[in-house]
């Protein structure tokens, strides 16, 4: 029962927030103004994240080929001195080694296309603030609304200087 209370109370409150910024236009470009601002704040700390999980996979990648060079000389030397089974086992751990390499090359590029698209985000986002991206046929609700209320105010004005002529 309480949870009933509780969903009735956040749908009210939703309503009257709905109406609120129908009446109030301003009040909604303002709200998605500052939803954007968050959304860019949250876009920007990802890329920090993305930025610093690269450099440690690169770190990660570059002391994995020392020892992937470290190894292969290994198996050339236990190759050379005849101690085959060594090298076989060296050869085996090499393998695991230029696995474990395919693998975190595999994840510094999914790293790089996840930076892309964050990259790609951040410009639409910043488009859209700077009104460069908005189509007209692609205004926002709030825009139309403004630009409803205009059209109105300017028949009005006509019809008051009709009348007046």
């Amino acid at each position: 029962m309480s949870a009933s209370w509780f969903d009735q109370l956040e749908a009210r409150l939703a309503e009257q927030l709905e109406a609120f910024l129908r009446a109030n236009p301003a009040q909604e470009a303002l709200l998605q103004e500052q939803e954007q601002l968050e959304r860019q704040g949250r876009l920007q700390r990802r890329r920090l994240e993305l930025q610093q999980q690269a450099e440690q996979a690169r770190t990660a990648l570059l002391q994995l080929a020392g020892e992937i060079a470290q190894w292969q000389g290994r198996v050339e030397r236990a190759r050379a001195a005849g101690a085959n089974d060594l090298a076989q086992r060296a050869e085996a751990h090499l393998q695991q080694l230029m696995a474990q390499g395919r693998d975190r090359w595999q994840a510094l590029g999914e790293l790089g296309a996840q930076f892309r698209q964050l990259e790609q985000e951040l410009e639409q986002l910043a488009q859209r603030r700077s009104g460069q991206a908005k189509a007209p046929d692609q205004a926002s609700p709030a825009d139309l609304e403004q630009a409803w209320a205009s059209f109105e105010a300017e028949q009005d004005l006509e019809q008051l200087r009709r009348r007046q002529d």
